[in-house]
């Protein structure tokens, strides 16, 4: 039970970008306001600090965790632009991947600053 709680969380959080990228053009309201380089950062900032918390859930150490999560992510980011390619309407970009994998850096990162600093 304890290894579904900690991996729930991210494979919900994957098929919901996976949903999203499949739509021809997802929020257009918001992305007429916030650069999608910012919205790839800020979803794959999420998604790390799930992975950090799954796999230090399982007992990896916490750099360990920190750089598992990062290369999932970026991995996860580029499988999705890949998958962009069979979306109408929707392209692969390199940069979008470079933002995914920033994002990653800075989620896991954060996510283990504030564990970190709360004593954990």
């Amino acid at each position: 039970m304890r290894r579904l709680i900690s991996w729930l969380p991210p494979l919900v959080y994957m098929a919901v970008i996976f949903a999203v990228s499949a739509q021809p053009n997802p929020f257009p309201e918001v992305t007429a306001r916030v650069s999608d380089k910012v919205l790839h950062l800020v979803e794959s900032a999420g998604l790390a600090a799930l992975f950090v918390r799954a796999l230090a859930r399982e007992g990896l150490g916490w750099r360990d965790a920190v750089l598992a999560a990062i290369v999932m992510t970026s991995l996860y980011g580029a499988s999705d632009e890949y998958h962009q390619a069979f979306v109408p309407n929707r392209t692969p970009a390199v940069s979008d991947w470079v933002a995914d994998s920033l994002g990653a850096l800075v989620g896991a990162s954060v996510f283990r600053l504030v564990t970190s600093a709360r004593g954990a």
